[in-house]
């Protein structure tokens, strides 16, 4: 099988960076550290908020933003925005930059949209649902009539065949991670649109998963602006893809109002084409988005406090005291833990080039003494479902990827562990004969005493909280796992290159969340012998398992279509995973940390809203989760 998309291993590490450490999730890495000053934010209700210079295309002078036309964020946006280039995979422009499975579209937009809830993905520039043809090596889709860009031109099949073509030149992270698996995307007609996979020697499509993915993961660019881009840069790459982009001309509701080191405002664009009956039929409700830049989550969670703040993606600790204690009118998408939807899985490797974890009885006996409870109880203060409400597997706690495997089956819930099995793990030891034979409490495997480093980046507090359970779990089986916490910088050096140094015997790292390529994304990269023991590895497997029969399966789901056959396949890797242990998880994440303040805006998703098809909880900024900016209402 060939590397998956490098792409989409990208915006997994972007997204996951952050986010880890319960700061955003964000596509990009932030290029300064996050301003230690902080713009003042109007009282809760009052129609006064920051005053901001905007930019010289708006006004020359200093204009307020009226706070009842005003959506406030925290969490997404970290440092300031260095550019406005949609080719660009370092403007650090979160908000309006991140083509990713559920792409951030208040700028930039997708042919469809995804939708996290019900697996299914939405005609946005589209018109209609896309058809692939009889074999399943080209889709077919059109382009609205009604979709314009910015500057009033229509959008059309051209522009979508014009950016492919741009990231094939210029070789941007598009660009490389797709042309594996898409041979070309060509206009048929103005409003017609061809996308051909491309094909292995069978004459199949090599991963239709990925080809349809395309469609909502990543942005159309107007090719008249693209070309104006060109002849500035002249066809440079890498000045193609630094230019910051002033002048981008986008086709999504919202535009660049202001930025500094302090904000970025985001302003509505009125003649927005979305509002035509063929799409939303209205505006979105907030003329503005503004995101402050907070230092801290400890700031962010202040305003959040104060009302300064609508909607908050970010980790906020016991986040249930802001309404049960405080009496604020905040809430998050579900009443009761876990709070929101736990898409991702951050998960413990085993370094199997370490001594004695190629044994299975070691790994096996690790990872069910684990006190699972204690790490979602502490580390994520009940913001993740628990292994006995969501047994382990390799899904999402989500419906759509729960059906995906037979949970039913005796043999998978015979290797399902909830942890905190001490009894369990030093049976399995003694039976190894991996046992106490000097009498210093710990375990020797073939003379020689087991002593592991379980590691976390330096600051990413509920990573080292959970780390430091696996490592005291080491201590109750005997088995001497010590906790070491090293900075991101030099952590992420290590684990991305085989063989993997002394010092990182356990290691936590991320896993996809929900989109449309899973859950077989997060499975091919948790397994896919392809990626272990590779050097710079950022698609996964990071600890060097290798298994030919998950590969044969990981290869073969993308080219099915019969779902009881997809099923089948899922349910035995699954079974493989769970017999084998190459890795853990250690808690399920929300893909977005999603806490509203309804102070001044009401109308937010939520799971009892009743609304048709769900909207998720992803901050009213990607994928379908845009529907809640046309359903917020003022509270007064």
């Amino acid at each position: 099988m060939k590397r998956i998309s490098f792409v989409l291993s990208v915006l997994i590490v972007f997204s996951m960076l952050l986010a880890a450490c319960g700061t955003p999730a964000t596509t990009e890495v932030p290029t300064a550290a996050p301003a230690t000053s902080e713009a003042p934010t109007a009282a809760p209700g009052t129609t006064e908020a920051p005053t901001v210079a905007p930019t010289t295309e708006v006004a020359a002078e200093e204009t307020v933003l009226p706070r009842n036309e005003t959506l406030y964020f925290n969490g997404q946006q970290w440092g300031s925005v260095v550019c406005w280039n949609p080719y660009s995979a370092n403007c650090n422009n979160a908000m309006a930059i991140a083509q990713q499975d559920n792409a951030r579209i208040i700028m930039f937009e997708t042919p469809y949209i995804y939708n996290m809830l019900d697996g299914n993905v939405y005609p946005l520039l589209a018109d209609g649902d896309y058809a692939w043809n009889a074999d399943r090596t080209e889709i077919t889709f059109k382009i609205k009539a009604a979709a314009k860009w910015s500057d009033g031109t229509p959008v059309t099949a051209d522009d979508v065949a014009y950016t492919w073509a741009s990231h094939i030149k210029y070789q941007d992270n598009v660009g490389v991670g797709s042309q594996d698996y898409i041979a070309d995307i060509v206009a048929t007609d103005p409003q017609t649109v061809v996308v051909k996979a491309k094909l292995g020697t069978d004459g199949k499509a090599i991963n239709p998963l990925i080809v349809q993915a395309y469609l909502s993961s990543n942005y159309v660019m107007q090719k008249a602006w693209t070309q104006t881009l060109e002849a500035r840069t002249g066809g440079d790459p890498t000045k193609f893809m630094a230019d910051t982009a002033e002048d981008v001309v986008f086709s999504g509701p919202y535009g660049k109002y202001f930025a500094d080191d302090t904000k970025v405002v985001y302003v509505r664009n009125d003649n927005y084409w979305g509002q035509d009956a063929s799409m939303w039929g209205k505006l979105p409700a907030p003329k503005y988005l503004a995101h402050i830049i907070y230092k801290d989550n400890a700031a962010g969670t202040t305003a959040l406090q104060a009302g300064e703040v609508d909607i908050s993606q970010q980790f906020n600790a016991n986040v249930q005291d802001l309404w049960l204690k405080d009496q604020l009118p905040i809430s998050t998408y579900l009443p009761e833990p876990p709070y929101g939807i736990g898409a991702s899985l951050p998960t413990a490797y085993f370094n199997l080039g370490s001594y004695g974890l190629d044994q299975l009885a070691i790994r096996k006996a690790i990872a069910i003494a684990v006190d699972y409870d204690t790490i979602i109880s502490n580390a994520m203060t009940n913001q993740s479902a628990t292994f006995v409400q969501v047994p382990r597997s390799l899904m999402n706690p989500t419906a759509g990827e729960q059906a995906l495997y037979d949970s039913s089956d005796p043999s998978i819930k015979a290797l399902q562990f909830a942890g905190k099995d001490i009894e369990g793990a030093n049976k399995i030891l003694d039976d190894a004969d991996i046992k106490d034979t000097n009498g210093d409490g710990n375990r020797e495997y073939n003379g020689q005493e087991l002593h592991y480093v379980a590691v976390a980046p330096n600051g990413w507090s509920d990573w080292q909280a959970a780390i430091e359970v696996v490592a005291a779990a080491g201590k109750e089986i005997g088995i001497d796992i010590t906790s070491n916490f090293p900075e991101w910088s030099v952590y992420q050096t290590v684990i991305t290159n085989w063989p993997i140094a002394e010092g990182y015997d356990i290691f936590m790292m991320w896993s996809d969340g929900a989109g449309p390529t899973q859950p077989w994304g997060r499975i091919n990269h948790f397994m896919n012998s392809a990626y272990a023991q590779t050097m710079n590895n950022w698609n996964g497997n990071w600890g060097g398992y290798m298994n030919p029969a998950a590969d044969e399966l990981i290869n073969e789901i993308p080219t099915l279509t019969d779902a009881a056959k997809i099923k089948a396949d899922y349910t035995e890797l699954v079974k493989i995973y769970l017999t084998d242990i190459p890795s853990f998880t250690l808690m399920y994440r929300p893909q977005s940390f999603h806490t509203v303040n309804e102070s001044v805006w009401t109308g937010f998703p939520n799971s009892s809203d009743g609304s048709n098809p769900p909207v998720p909880p992803l901050d009213c900024t990607d994928g379908y989760s845009i529907a809640c900016l046309y359903n917020l209402t003022l509270v007064n």
